[in-house]
């Protein structure tokens, strides 16, 4: 039983760290002038913005990896729920055209890195399944 578990822990952390770089690789292509003027309109240094990149480019690819896995979900939960804050905020209580929650991405995002915040990477891992913040 517990290979399947491993193998689980291994899918969450790909499909999430896969869904999440694609955000982070169009930033890299593109720019964060987006995220820069939605972190300034709300007040906040504009360096903070840079740090969509440790959220979209670093943490996926810890997840990817499996090594520091645990840190990698903390900061993907951040990431979302800065996003939430600063983004989506007004839809969070409104529902999508398809009658689906409007974040349900955003909130399958987070959901999935707080379990994998608290699974750990598992056995297929560079980190392995016993490290410290694995």
């Amino acid at each position: 039983m517990q290979g399947s578990t491993d193998l689980g822990k291994l899918v969450l952390r790909v499909v999430l760290g896969v869904l999440i770089l694609f955000h982070g690789v169009s930033k890299l292509i593109h720019g964060p002038g987006y995220i820069v003027s939605v972190v300034t309109a709300a007040g906040l240094p504009s360096f903070l913005a840079y740090g969509v990149y440790v959220g979209e480019v670093v943490a996926p690819l810890l997840l990817l990896f499996g090594y520091w896995t645990r840190v990698g979900a903390l900061i993907v939960v951040i990431n979302m729920l800065v996003a939430i804050g600063l983004v989506h905020l007004g839809q969070f209580a409104t529902l999508a055209d398809t009658g689906g929650w409007a974040l349900e991405l955003q909130g399958m995002f987070l959901g999935t890195a707080l379990a994998i915040m608290l699974l750990g990477a598992g056995r297929y891992s560079l980190g392995g399944s016993h490290g410290r913040w694995n």
